[in-house]
């Protein structure tokens, strides 16, 4: 019979626990993944207990007080605060979303925090997204032409091609919808995923660019667009409530209708 052993540091194992000052009443408990590269042990669950009465109403205001106030040594990202730098994305009561904008009343009872799934960890909450700005950068995420501007205007849109670009221009690469994507967990390392395709869409839609062609033609591929079987967890979970599916199914009918061109 064959045995086999999970890769080293897979065991997730019991933490500490941090329990609730005294005299407190409003108290919720959160379990919080912990890792640090630099040491030799296993990833574990932290628990902390914390008074509600002293607290922020979203997740993020919850780890902030945990860092400030109870363990110092947990490590996430955060900036904004506002749903706009997409740093703080982590998967929250078994879904990934942005900490700031989760609020604390529509989860019940334990408060389950981890880092996006199937990604490298850099250390606690952070995940390494080299790869997939990697992914991201690899589309040219810009404007291509080769006919010069209009001497000293913008490149203008009517109203309706600018409509177009509403629904992927909002999207602010937090990553939540490739790490809730089984083909990506799978292909991550050729498959582009739905954040950067909703992206690769974003420039092929934009009137102004001239380089459609280029772009359909750097998709075209069984792995980098078709590795995509519109399993739609991409657009249940993305917390800007985008539809990077769609955009995905968009793309794979321009280069269906290139092709009987």
């Amino acid at each position: 019979m064959a045995e086999f052993s999970l890769p080293k540091n897979s065991r997730i194992t019991q933490g500490k626990t941090w329990r609730a000052p005294a005299g407190a009443t409003n108290v919720r408990t959160f379990k919080v993944y912990r890792w640090d590269p630099d040491t030799d042990a296993n990833p574990r669950t932290d628990v902390y207990e914390i008074d509600m009465d002293t607290c922020g109403p979203m997740v993020l205001d919850a780890l902030i007080k945990i860092k400030n106030e109870i363990d110092p040594t947990l490590t996430f990202r955060r900036s904004c605060r506002e749903g706009i730098c997409g740093s703080c994305s982590m998967n929250i009561d078994g879904r990934n979303t942005l900490a700031c904008t989760k609020a604390l009343e529509e989860i019940k009872g334990e408060v389950k925090i981890y880092p996006l799934p199937h990604m490298p960890v850099v250390k606690d909450l952070v995940p390494d997204l080299t790869h997939f700005y990697a992914q991201y950068a690899s589309i040219q995420p810009w404007l291509k032409t080769e006919t010069p501007a209009p001497s000293g205007r913008e490149r203008l849109q009517s109203p309706e091609d600018r409509k177009k670009l509403d629904g992927l221009y909002e999207c602010i690469l937090c990553a939540s919808c490739s790490t809730a994507c089984p083909s990506y967990w799978w292909n991550s390392d050729r498959y582009l995923g739905p954040a950067v395709l909703l992206q690769a869409y974003r420039w092929i839609v934009d009137s102004r660019d001239e380089a459609t062609g280029e772009r359909l033609d750097q998709l075209e591929d069984p792995f980098r667009l078709y590795r995509c079987h519109t399993i739609m967890n991409c657009t249940n979970t993305c917390p800007k409530g985008l539809n990077p599916a769609e955009a995905i199914g968009e793309i794979k009918q321009l280069l269906v209708e290139r092709q009987g061109a």
